[in-house]
């Protein structure tokens, strides 16, 4: 370095030079526009920056205190005491409101705790916590740190409902801006306690939970008033990440968590040392375990719950103009309150009973259900179910299978063999195999009086799914003689003209199509029956005359009034048959389709109700979510048949359960009227009954179709179990009498009036028994079937007209069948000889002997000469007296004199006494 005088002159030379001043010139210069540059660049930067924020500021939704309130709440669904059966819920809908007042404080600063802790002071953003994760992103180089503040975050759950699908980083800060502009607005409107509350009603919580009370449902099964502070921390916990922290199926991590969150409870002064050890030791994990197990196992929906769905679903669409979308979202997703007719006592008592296995038929069946697909190696996908297994097994083996085993065993069994035989090395399966309990059953009881349905099943066995398979409201089974009541006998007796007293021959008869109609039993024919007697004993040839006498349309037109939809007018098949069920076969419940059980129980219904329908129904108000009444479910109803015919038939349908084919039902502490119901090989078995409170339909079968076995009569089983449980503790009461109700004595075999002495003396016992009327329908004419002949006290012959005296024995009564009856029958061998002219008495054979106007009793003959002729004075049909009818209150008698009666040398009338307590039926006597 050289600092001598020589050295500084250089160096003043050269500062002061030209060239270097030109060089400092530039440089400054430079150094000046950059600087210029600079700041308009940042002006204009920043001016950009603002124009842009504000445009996403302007762009932001407008929002109102309903904007950021939860909209989508959970359905609660009540039974008929107004306690909760379930809720319905829709992915995004589990959310019960609750106000701040009943959230407890623990829970409230549970979640400032963990999530804001400065939520009471600032003003919807939290400059601290921004700088905080800002700092932490930048030294670690993660910022997952979050910074959002709970009015933050309630805007992006209710506001930004679409923050989860931003696919670029630019969208999240987008969003990020508006929303601390959104939650600065926000908090200038709304206070911190209603933020707080709809944050704490809004949040996800897990298992498909929304807000603090769905979760402490789920979680505890307990009211969100009612949580521990330990049970606080568990949920509180939830919130970062509902998946990882869920308590249910990552319970080590949400402890951990837990103690986070109590941690910064003591430390922020919300909770003391004592209460942070005291929740911090509870073995709160254990409770969830039990909790969730009991929640998952009542997760399903019952049978009753899934056809309530079906009718809400078709009101809101029917009644109040909703699309199905609508109609879906608001059942699932609205908060409705949907008050049910469910009585949850008698739903239990049907629930327990159809788990009782001692209620079926010992060694339970399986039917499967099989799905199968196969993807071979080279992508190839076959796909095969339980009918390709039927016809791989009738190939191999040579004969039919089905689709019912002996056990699951059995059938794995043979799933395994049909898998041996089909797969290949190398081939990828997917397999669904559903084993169902058979034979299979469905009821439904109803109240009669109200329409209201108090419980169903529809199927035995564990229920797998919600809105699976239900035999009580879907399945179409063919009814039988549940039918004979409905189809034939109501309109036979309410607008045909006939009575229960009606007789028809039970004899030897074919359809229209020549076809032979069979009855039940096999003990031949059991001739003159009245209609009583053919409900009494489900008697098909009776019923298919009487159908076609009244016609099969009149039929039709009365199963369509008891509410039927599922009957076939006429149906053109793909191969040009037309199907119809208005066809002498509509008598014994032949049908194309067949009836679903709750149409069956609503039509048995309307006979116990009087002949009022009542469209069943299973709610009876829905409440919108702010408490309006949105449906109000009152009953439909119409009148089928009079008040008189009902009760005929209820009359009928007791002698069923007293002495008929549903004896085996009466469990005696109530008066019970019914029908039974069998169809061809008992593919179905029915009971269709009622009391003066309830009726009740048990059906029975094969999902399948299969043939059962005929001791088979679990479906009476399972009605008698029920139905006496039901009525435990209930006041007895009768069946209502009408007051345009009378009685009168009259003969089984004619249908007539009873005559004392002839129709009391048949060789089979009495056929006179007391019938109920409706007033005006009561027979006038006498009984013109039976016979007694009169033997000649002389010969001891028959008489003939001539002999001067003659003798009557009791078993000298016959019976006359009407013309057109055909066939041997049980009357056969009581009818009048047909050879009995032939063996009079020979003595007294001319017009000059002796005439004996009593030859015949109840029938005198008529007889001529070559010169005039000459007819009995008594032998003219006459009326009877007003007490020749029964009336309930007293006895009564049915004399016979001066009607067709027998003249004896002391004129005497014989009378027949009644009172209202007499059985109005007797059982025939077998032959």
């Amino acid at each position: 370095m050289n600092y001598g005088k020589k050295g500084a002159s250089d160096k003043q030379k050269a500062l002061t030079s030209k060239t270097n001043k030109v060089g400092r010139k530039v440089i400054v210069t430079i150094f000046k526009v950059f600087i210029v540059c600079f700041l308009a660049t940042a002006v204009i930067g920043s001016c950009a920056a603002i124009g842009i924020i504000k445009g996403v500021i302007d762009s932001a939704p407008e929002i109102s205190t309903y904007d950021v309130t939860p909209k989508k709440y959970s359905t609660a669904v009540y039974d008929q005491d107004g306690n909760e059966i379930t809720k319905l819920v829709a992915s995004g809908s589990n959310r019960v409101s609750k106000s701040i007042d009943e959230i407890p404080k623990n829970l409230q600063n549970a979640f400032v705790a963990i999530e804001d802790e400065r939520f009471w002071e600032h003003n919807g953003i939290d400059i601290k916590g921004i700088i905080r994760a800002g700092v932490l992103g930048i030294t670690s180089g993660n910022f997952s740190e979050g910074a959002s503040t709970i009015t933050q975050q309630l805007l992006k759950n209710n506001v930004f409902e679409g923050w989860t699908e931003e696919k670029s980083l630019t969208d999240k800060f987008k969003r990020k801006i508006q929303e601390q502009y959104l939650a600065i607005q926000l908090e200038k409107s709304m206070s911190k306690e209603v933020i707080l509350e709809n944050y704490l009603n809004a949040i996800n919580l897990g298992q498909n939970t929304l807000g603090v009370q769905a979760a402490s449902l789920r979680y505890f099964n307990k009211d969100v008033s009612e949580l521990t502070l330990s049970e606080c921390a568990v949920i509180a916990g939830i919130t970062q990440n509902p998946y990882r922290y869920n308590p249910i199926s990552n319970p080590e991590n949400n402890a951990e968590r837990r103690k986070k969150v109590l941690g910064n409870m003591l430390e922020q002064g919300y909770i003391s040392q004592d209460e942070y050890d005291e929740a911090l030791a509870d073995d709160v994990y254990s409770r969830i375990k039990t909790v969730n197990t009991e929640i998952v196992s009542s997760s399903v929906y019952t049978y009753f719950v899934d056809e309530l769905t079906d009718q809400v679903m078709k009101d809101l669409q029917e009644q109040k103009g909703y699309t199905q979308t609508q109609a879906y979202n608001a059942l699932y997703s609205s908060g409705l309150s949907i008050y049910t007719t469910q009585d949850k006592r008698i739903q239990t008592i049907c629930d327990e009973e159809f788990a009782n296995s001692d209620n079926y038929p010992k060694g339970t069946e399986v039917a499967l259900t099989y799905r199968l697909t196969v993807t071979s190696k080279d992508g190839t996908v076959a796909n095969y179910s339980e009918d390709s297994l039927k016809d791989y097994f009738k190939e191999i083996d040579g004969i039919s299978y089905n689709t019912v085993f002996d056990s699951e065993e059995e059938a794995n069994a043979q799933i395994e063999r049909y898998k041996e035989a089909i797969l290949k090395e190398g081939d990828e399966i997917d397999e669904s195999i559903t084993l169902t309990p058979q034979p299979q059953a469905s009821c439904v009881i109803m109240d009669q009086a109200t329409g209201y349905v108090k419980a169903i099943v529809g199927g035995r066995g564990t229920k797998e799914a919600s809105l699976t398979l239900n035999r009580a409201t879907d399945t179409k089974r063919q009814p039988g003689s549940t039918f004979k009541v409905l189809s034939t006998y109501a309109p036979a007796l309410d607008t045909a003209g006939m009575t229960l007293a009606t007789v028809h021959d039970d004899s030897e008869y074919n359809y229209a199509s020549g076809r032979p109609v069979s009855n039940w039993y096999s003990t031949g024919y059991r001739g003159l029956t009245t209609i009583r007697d053919a409900i009494t004993y489900s008697m098909n040839i009776v019923t298919v005359k009487t159908l076609t006498e009244i016609t099969p349309q009149l039929g039709y037109d009365y199963l369509l009034k008891f509410g039927f939809t599922t009957l076939v007018n006429s149906r053109k098949q793909a191969d040009g048959t037309v199907m119809t069920d208005i066809t002498q076969s509509l008598a014994l419940g032949g049908i194309t389709d067949g009836v679903t059980n709750l149409e069956l129980t609503a039509a048995y219904a309307t006979i116990a109700n009087g002949g009022t329908y009542t469209k069943p129904i299973f709610y009876t108000k829905i409440l919108d979510h702010d408490g309006n009444v949105l449906i109000d479910n009152t009953p439909k109803t119409t009148t089928v048949i009079k008040d008189t015919t009902a009760f005929l038939l209820t009359s009928a349908m007791e002698d069923v359960v007293k002495v008929g084919t549903g004896k085996s039902l009466n469990f005696g502490t109530m008066p019970i009227a019914g029908k039974t119901g069998t169809t061809s090989d008992y593919r179905d078995l029915w009971f269709s009954g009622f009391t003066p409170y309830y009726t009740c339909t048990v059906w029975g079968g094969y999902d399948t179709n299969d043939k059962m076995s005929s001791s088979t009569s679990f479906h009476k089983v399972l009605w008698k179990n029920i139905m006496s449980r039901v009525h435990e503790g209930l006041e007895r009461k009768e069946f209502t009498i009408p007051d345009n109700i009378e009685t009168a004595v009259i003969c089984k075999k004619s249908g007539k009036l009873a005559v004392t002495g002839l129709c009391d003396c048949d060789p089979r016992g009495s056929m006179a028994i007391t019938e109920y009327f409706a007033k005006g329908t009561a027979p006038t004419e006498v009984c013109d079937t039976h016979i007694k002949l009169a033997t000649c006290t002389l010969t001891g012959l028959p008489a003939s007209p001539y002999c001067p005296e003659v003798t009557y024995n009791s078993d000298q009564v016959y019976i006359i069948r009407p013309t057109g009856s055909t066939g041997v029958t049980d009357d056969t061998q009581y009818e009048l000889p047909a050879d009995y002219s032939q063996n009079m008495c020979p003595i007294h054979s001319s017009a000059s002997s002796h005439l004996d106007s009593n030859y015949y009793y109840n029938r005198l003959p008529e007889y001529s000469t070559d010169t005039n002729t000459t007819t009995d004075s008594t032998n003219s049909t006459g009326t009877t007296t007003d007490d020749t009818t029964n009336t309930t209150g007293g006895s009564q008698t049915t004399p016979d004199a001066g009607v067709n009666s027998i003249i004896d040398s002391t004129n005497s009338t014989d009378t027949q006494t009644t009172t209202d307590n007499q059985t109005p039926t007797q059982n025939p006597v077998s032959p």
